[in-house]
C-alpha cells in the first residue's frame, strides 16, 4: 500500500517544482554541497542519485539525458567527473546532515553533499 507515499508539493504547481528540483540538482553538482531545507533535500536525493547512476552507464544516450536534466554543464560535470568515483558503488551517493532550524520561519535546515 502507499499510504504517504506522494512527492513533496512544496505549494507549487508541477513545472516549478521541476524546475526547483533542476535548479538544486544543477547546484549540487557544480558545488558539491549545498545548505537547503531539510524537504528539499529529501526530495532532490532521489533526483541526484538517478543522474548519476546515468552518469555510469557512459553512453550517447544517458548523456543526453544528463543533458535533458540538468544543462550542459552540470552534465559534463555528471559524465568525466562524478560517475567514475562511484562505479564501484552500488547506489547512496548522497548524504544528508540536519542543522538547527531556520530563524525567520522556523523551517528543518539541512546540508546535502557527495559522499
Amino acid at each position: 500500500m502507499r499510504h504517504g507515499n506522494h512527492p513533496r508539493k512544496f505549494g507549487r504547481p508541477a513545472d516549478q517544482r521541476k524546475a526547483l528540483l533542476k535548479s538544486l540538482a544543477y547546484s549540487l553538482v557544480v558545488k558539491e554541497k549545498i545548505k537547503t531545507t531539510e524537504a528539499k533535500a529529501k526530495e532532490l536525493r532521489p533526483f541526484v542519485e538517478k543522474l548519476i547512476t546515468y552518469g555510469k552507464k557512459n553512453t550517447l544516450a544517458s548523456r543526453r539525458e544528463l543533458n535533458a536534466r540538468v544543462g550542459s554543464i552540470a552534465a559534463k560535470k555528471i559524465a568525466t567527473k562524478l560517475s567514475p568515483d562511484y562505479m564501484e558503488r552500488p547506489g547512496g551517493y548522497t548524504r544528508i546532515t540536519k542543522m538547527v532550524r531556520r530563524n525567520s520561519d522556523g523551517a528543518a535546515m539541512a546540508i546535502i553533499e557527495f559522499v
